[in-house]
């Protein structure tokens, strides 16, 4: 796999985003911290690891993955991570470039990037898709004086494809009832980069409100009209900065705006990290695409568990040519796969740890990672 090479490498003692470049960065300056092993992992050998990796991707991983490299610095303060949240598309694109050594994506690797990615690792066993970020998209909205609507696939759908334009429409107020709402137009927020986040949201549409939405799944907003937006930040901005507002995001990017609990047969579900991850145990996995493919088919009707869910892969290879980026990239996957840094994670994003069973399954992907040759 190719190797980046960078002019300057700066090691900082916070984990944060850098201005400008929004690359999160880990080095050596945590080293006074501390934190337990990881489960599944050694913290001695993370330790002895002095690599520096980059990786790129979904936005949406942006908090948790800021708590990876924090807790992953104190234990391997020799390492940098560097992680630009430039959107799943993106991330995707720049490893089968092989660009950089790993990627976050809210989707999974499609038929033409598949053998791209293959090619990069060596061998169609070679490419590792694990889910280790779980959360609900939420529909979220901002309209005064209420915090909490219900509503069905067919009346989400018919609002973002702009056939309901207010939001005291029959439809809504048939599925709220006792809420008062007002005339106000409606204006939603779509990303205008491609993005995991709308494919999975368009997904659960074409699925779940059959004629009400007719289009297809995609990463790239298929209606025309409405406000577009950069980004998960982006579009929390937009929703926040607006009145009447609507638009998805996830979880826990959604801070005080309201939220839409969505109808699953006749029950309307919260969307909650919990609820998000039942769906993710009850669905099967996609076979034929490697060993250590694990991308999963969504089984969106679950009862009693949220639908429109926020699968983030982490993708990396197992061969790297750099044994030095080999031991690196090992040693952070194996922590952000390990309990600790799962709940890491869920503090600081919100979003539902891997079970202990998935920690399970992945772990002979995380174990093959090696120096080629």
């Amino acid at each position: 796999m190719n190797t980046l090479r960078h002019g300057s490498r700066a090691r900082l003692a916070a984990v944060g985003v850098a201005a400008g470049s929004a690359i999160l960065l880990a080095g050596c300056g945590a080293a006074n911290e501390t934190a337990a092993p990881p489960a599944g992992g050694d913290a001695s050998v993370a330790g002895d690891v002095s690599g520096t990796i980059a990786g790129a991707g979904a936005t949406s991983q942006q908090a948790a993955m800021e708590a990876w490299i924090a807790g992953f610095s104190s234990l391997a303060p020799d390492a940098t991570i560097n992680y630009d949240p430039t959107g799943s598309g993106a991330g995707r694109t720049q490893f089968t470039a092989g660009a950089v050594q790993f990627a976050g994506s809210d989707a999974a690797l499609d038929e033409e990037e598949l053998p791209a990615a293959q090619q990069v690792c060596g061998g169609a066993d070679n490419v590792i898709q694990m889910p280790l970020y779980i959360s609900p998209i939420a529909v979220v909205f901002n309209l005064e004086g209420v915090d909490n609507l219900q509503m069905s696939a067919a009346t989400i759908a018919k609002v973002f494809n702009r056939q309901i334009t207010t939001w005291n429409d029959p439809a809504i107020a048939a599925e709220n009832p006792g809420v008062q709402l007002p005339a106000t137009a409606i204006t939603p927020v779509n990303r205008s980069d491609e993005s995991g986040t709308t494919e999975n949201f368009t997904e659960y549409l074409a699925e779940a409100a059959g004629a009400d939405w007719p289009h297809e799944p995609d990463g790239v907003w298929p209606v025309q009209g409405g406000e577009a937006a950069q980004g998960t930040s982006g579009v929390i901005g937009s929703v926040q900065g607006g009145q009447g507002t609507i638009g998805y995001a996830d979880l826990s990017q959604a801070g005080d705006l309201g939220t839409v609990d969505v109808v699953v047969g006749d029950t309307p579900v919260d969307p909650t990290p919990e609820a998000a991850a039942a769906v993710v145990e009850a669905s099967p996995r996609v076979e034929g695409q490697g060993r250590y493919n694990f991308a999963v088919e969504l089984k969106r009707d679950t009862p009693g568990a949220y639908p429109i869910v926020l699968v983030s892969y982490t993708i990396a290879c197992t061969q790297y040519s750099d044994p030095a980026q080999a031991a690196t990239v090992k040693a952070f996957v194996d922590f952000m796969a390990s309990a600790e840094g799962q709940s890491q994670a869920q503090q600081n994003a919100g979003n539902a740890p891997i079970s202990a069973n998935q920690r399970s399954t992945f772990q002979p992907a995380i174990d093959a990672i090696a120096a080629a040759g």
